[in-house]
Parts: structure tokens; C-alpha cells; sequence
């Protein structure tokens, strides 16, 4: 197994020539949703379904939980998916590739309504179970996404089933296909999973709520600012109800689905968040970050929150250090999401108005072009040039622009200069700008990538934000 982490910590952390086809196509999605344990869930899903064009929607499993042990409600997300059938054809309009209220009715299933590994053995196949095995199975090339958004059991049992009616080889080839993100621990299947299947790509804050977890998670970071996570720094206007009441619940039939909030706007959202398709993320490395959050791969340490010391890496909790909103910087996990929450908030807005508006009533995001090649190569001191000519907004909206270096998903090490950068971006603020690769402040070895992030806002209503990311190899 020590063998399997070594190669795994390779291949994530180094390995970057696939991001160009990976940040493209279309990701394979299979929710699994504790729906109706409290609002979060149905408030994710109506997210879920407006962004449904970015994504190939393999299931929308009901599930169970630690909140909700017995009973699942597979109504619920038939309800809002029938409220999205209503709209479907004017979010057409604005951006293609919407799958039909048909094929989402299609793809709604339920686990049983049991309790962790409770559901989990032989004779507890469910009909969310066999879809998903159905949906890996699939001859298709490109991995399938488990966001899990209440307990991940449906999983589990999958994986034994594969486990105990197939070969080492046809369950590894199973196992490589699957990609999972889950809002901590919510039924004690997650634990077993990580440690019964050690070459899982798995992303978790580990842990469960009864010990204080959820405030320790990365993705309550979402929202999180007065009840879990305490996320000082961060625009709260932008997670109220009376905000959401405006932008969201306002706005038409898919609108009138969204719930009031009773702990926290949106948990889950997070978990399918850097799958959007916005230049920024690349879902394979977390390391790298987006709206979801960004993700490190180790072993956590034991912590009073989880059901037993992890047994090997994964992706986890990862520090950023962010310029709050009180021009003071904030460093921490939660600040890997609340980063962007403008940025995701503004476009959820935007999005539901294309549930309600023609074209022309509504803002769409613009399109970013740069000169300059993606993956460079350069020396210590050498200068970079960096330009977002021939980016364009199809409302005609002026642009702002703003370059960034994205020290922490870089591997280049460099102490931050006096502007709170750990580089100095010349014009950051310009449509064209540079920077030199610092000679000085470097911690050995003196090499590796720097993350540069071109990120372009238009000035329609709301502002809408897409990116560009630059790596460049120091050696």
C-alpha cells in the first residue's frame, strides 16, 4: 500500500499535461443527496440543474445520512427537476447542451433507507447501487464524478458488490474510473471506503458532525461565515436570505424551489463547483483550486472529529491566504472557497435569470483569449509577458482585468513581497502585463511551477468572471 501512495503523489501532483482535455469536456456526474434532511441539499440542487448543460448527468441518487437514517426522498428532487423541466428550454436559449426534463427523470434513483453500512452487504443492492455500477461500466473513456452530498453508502455498496463478483483487475479498472468528493463523513461508510479501497481518488475534510467537524471543513467555506467555519473576511451580504431571496427565489418556477436556509446557504455546492467549466479549475488536481475549494494529498492526522485514524492519503484540507473584504489577509482551508464567492454568486444569479429572461435581458459571461501559451518554461529572472488580447464580451460589455499569482497551487517557493504578493505583477490590472521570475525570497530547491490566473469580469449585471491559468516551470 506504501508503494501504491508513493506512485499516487506522483502522478497527482506532477502530472499536468492532461489539463487542457480534462478542463474541457464535459464531466460524468452521479449525485448521491441526503435531500430533505435539511434545505441544503434542495438549495444545491436547483444550483445543480441550472448548471446541468456542464455536465453528463449519470444519477441523482436519494440517499440517507447521520441527519436522515431511515428514510430517503427521491420526491424531493422530482419535484425540483419537474420545476426545471419549466425552464429548461429558455436556459437553452442562452448556453446549449440542457438535457431534457425527460432524461433527468430518467436518471433519479434511491438508495435503501438504512443507515451506513447498515445498507452495505450482500442482498443490499438498491437501484442507486446498480446504476452506478452501470454508469462506471459505461465505454467511455472519461471518469465518473460521485459528488456525495449526504452518507456515500450507495457507494460503498457498489464497490463491494465489484469487489466480491469480480477479479483484482476488473476491480481496480472499477475503482480508477471513480472520482469522489464528499461534505465530510456523514454515515461511517466513508471511512470504510478510504480505507477498504486505498487507490480511490477520494476528496474529504474527514469527520463527522457530532464532533465539530463541519466547522473545520473546507466546504463550509461556502457560506459559513456566522455558524460553521466563522469565515471573518468574507462578503456575508452575498450568502443571506434576504440576498438569495432577490437573486435566486424571485426568479421564476426553478426559483420558487429554493428553500430558506436554516444553518448555511448550500453545503454540498462545493462538491460539483470546480466541475463548472470556467478556465479556473482543473477537477483532476485539486491541488490546484477553484471554486470548490482546493485539496492537498496526505494522510491527515487524527482528530477528535473522525471514527478512527485514516490509514492513507487523500485529497484534504488545504490553506490559502486571501485578502478579505476588511483589507486584512486571512489564511486558512475555508478561504480556498470564500475566495471566489463573488464570483459564484454573481454567476448563480446570472443563471437563474436566463431561467426567466431572453438574451437580451440578461448578462452572460465573457470569453477569455490569451497570447501566450499556457505551459512555459523559464529561468530565474527571466521576464514574462502576459496578454488577454482579443478576450470579448457577447453582450459588448466593457472587461476589467486582473492577473494573479496563485502561490499556493504552485510549487515555486517564494516569500511574499511587501504588496502581500509573492509576485509582483506589473499592470496586473491591464488588458497586458509581466512580471519577472523572482531572483531572491526563493526556498530551495529553487524550482518549480508558478500558477499565474487571468481573471476577466464584465461590467453587465450581475458581473460575470471567467479565467485563465498560466503555469510556468521554473528550473
Amino acid at each position: 500500500m506504501k508503494y501504491t501512495s508513493i506512485i499516487l503523489i506522483f502522478m497527482y501532483l506532477f502530472s499536468f499535461a492532461n489539463y487542457d482535455t480534462s478542463a474541457t469536456e464535459k464531466p460524468r456526474v452521479f449525485v448521491l443527496t441526503d435531500i430533505e434532511n435539511e434545505p441544503d441539499d434542495a438549495m444545491s440542487m436547483v444550483r445543480f440543474l441550472v448548471y446541468a448543460n456542464q455536465f453528463d448527468v449519470e444519477g441523482l441518487a436519494a440517499t440517507t445520512s447521520i441527519h436522515q437514517q431511515k428514510r430517503i426522498a427521491p420526491e424531493r428532487i422530482r419535484q425540483i427537476a419537474e420545476a426545471y423541466g419549466k425552464v429548461r428550454d429558455n436556459l437553452e436559449k442562452h448556453e446549449s447542451g440542457f438535457p431534457t426534463i425527460e432524461f433527468i427523470r430518467s436518471v433519479i434513483t434511491e438508495g435503501l433507507p438504512d443507515y451506513g453500512m447498515n445498507a452495505v452487504g450482500q442482498g443490499k443492492d438498491s437501484p442507486a447501487s446498480e446504476l452506478l455500477i452501470k454508469a462506471v461500466d459505461k465505454n467511455d473513456p472519461r471518469p465518473l464524478w460521485v459528488p456525495v452530498w449526504g452518507g456515500p453508502n450507495v457507494l460503498a455498496q457498489a464497490l463491494w458488490k465489484v469487489r466480491d463478483t469480480r477479479s483484482k483487475e476488473e476491480l481496480a479498472k472499477f475503482v480508477s474510473k471513480l472520482r469522489v468528493y464528499t461534505i465530510s463523513d456523514q454515515d461511517d461508510s466513508g471511512p470504510w471506503i478510504r480505507k477498504e479501497f486505498p487507490d480511490l481518488f477520494y476528496i474529504v475534510s474527514p469527520g463527522f458532525s457530532a464532533g465539530g467537524a463541519y466547522h473545520h471543513a473546507t466546504w463550509s467555506g461556502i457560506s459559513g461565515d456566522y455558524f460553521h467555519a466563522r469565515c471573518d473576511g468574507a462578503d456575508f451580504t452575498l450568502v443571506t436570505n434576504e440576498w438569495l431571496d432577490k437573486n435566486i427565489r424571485k426568479k421564476g418556477p426553478l426559483g420558487a424551489e429554493y428553500p430558506l436556509w436554516e444553518y448555511l446557504m448550500e453545503g454540498d455546492t462545493p462538491s460539483f463547483l470546480n466541475l463548472i467549466n470556467n478556465g479556473l479549475s482543473n477537477p483532476e488536481h485539486p491541488n490546484w483550486g477553484g471554486w470548490g475549494g482546493r485539496y492537498e494529498f496526505y494522510t491527515p492526522r487524527i482528530q477528535k472529529w473522525h471514527l478512527y485514524a485514516e490509514t492513507r492519503p487523500f485529497w484534504s484540507d488545504a490553506d490559502d491566504e486571501v485578502l478579505g473584504i476588511d483589507s486584512r489577509w486571512h489564511d486558512g482551508n475555508h478561504e480556498t472557497i470564500w475566495r471566489w464567492r463573488e464570483a459564484y454568486q454573481n454567476d448563480f444569479a446570472a443563471r437563474m435569470d436566463w431561467t426567466i429572461h431572453p438574451i437580451e435581458k440578461a448578462n452572460h459571461p465573457p470569453v477569455v483569449k490569451t497570447e501566450q501559451d499556457q505551459y512555459l518554461e523559464a529561468k530565474k529572472g527571466d521576464r514574462i509577458e502576459l496578454s488577454a488580447v482579443g478576450s470579448t464580451d457577447p453582450d459588448g460589455d466593457a472587461l476589467s482585468y486582473n492577473w494573479f499569482c496563485y502561490s499556493e497551487a504552485g510549487t515555486f517557493s517564494v516569500s511574499n513581497a511587501r504588496s502581500g504578493q509573492p509576485i509582483e505583477i506589473e499592470n496586473f490590472d491591464q488588458q497586458k502585463a509581466w512580471f519577472t521570475v523572482p531572483t531572491s525570497r526563493i526556498m530551495s530547491p529553487g524550482e518549480g511551477t508558478i500558477h499565474i490566473v487571468l481573471a476577466v469580469t464584465d461590467h453587465g449585471s450581475p458581473r460575470l468572471t471567467r479565467y485563465k491559468r498560466m503555469i510556468i516551470n521554473v528550473k
